[in-house]
């Protein structure tokens, strides 16, 4: 009876496992594929579209991707400044920044603060989407490291900026310049590039409250940070 119980429990182990590794290699196949092809879509941009095809079943997402070399280094730094100081420096993980945040949170008792890197959003934006985990956060932190191993750094923010949403059903920067600013996102003034850096944490709230006095003021300490920022 116990042989019995420890041959299921082995199978179980094994299935789990197995289930694992092949789901790993799911999400790996992908990194490794848009390491070199760029994404029609992601997961974020498909559940946007979902939740926009409830009000209206005929929307569409404005999303146009454009090369790197095509995006102005002023928009690169302002996002940077932004969202990951020490984007250049780190394997995906800012260990200090998360520690600093951890710490606001609980000064504070509540969730004020992220703590995400770039290459940490990239990975929920591409491949993980619903409601957030335990578990997604630890799949999220396995994707980090895969896109990590497998993609430069300027690989990485290409994808970064041309996934981002900024605003509603509004996604990548060549979009959100035209959007905003009638302009293609390789022509974007510092000023304008830092607003758009400011809005990423909230891109549909500010795009309905452009007037915001937070994101002004937010958009001039970005501005302040730019010219230490980074880019690879």
């Amino acid at each position: 009876m116990l042989a019995r119980i420890r041959k299921r429990l082995a199978y179980t182990i094994g299935a789990i496992a197995l289930a694992f590794t092949l789901v790993q290699a799911w999400f790996f196949a992908h990194i490794f594929y848009w390491d070199r092809f760029n994404p029609g879509a992601t997961s974020f941009m498909k559940r946007q579209l979902d939740q926009l095809r409830e009000k209206n079943p005929k929307a569409e997402l404005n999303y146009r991707w454009v090369d790197y070399e095509r995006i102005s280094t002023h928009l690169k730094r302002a996002v940077i400044a932004a969202e990951d100081a020490k984007f250049i420096g780190h394997r995906g993980f800012d260990w200090e920044g998360i520690r600093r945040v951890i710490e606001k949170n609980q000064k504070r008792g509540t969730v004020v603060a992220g703590g995400s890197t770039i290459s940490q959003q990239l990975a929920r934006n591409l491949l993980l989407a619903g409601e957030r985990s335990v578990v997604r956060k630890g799949q999220e932190a396995m994707i980090t490291l895969m896109i990590e191993i497998v993609m430069s750094k300027r690989r990485i923010l290409e994808l970064y900026l041309n996934v981002a949403e900024w605003g509603e059903g509004v996604f990548g920067a060549e979009t959100a310049a035209r959007h905003y600013y009638g302009v293609s996102a390789a022509n974007l003034q510092p000023e304008q590039a830092a607003r758009l850096a400011a809005m990423l944490p909230r891109p549909r709230f500010y795009d309905r409250n452009r007037g915001s006095q937070y994101l002004a003021s937010y958009s001039q300490r970005i501005l302040a940070r730019m010219p230490s920022a980074q880019v690879p």
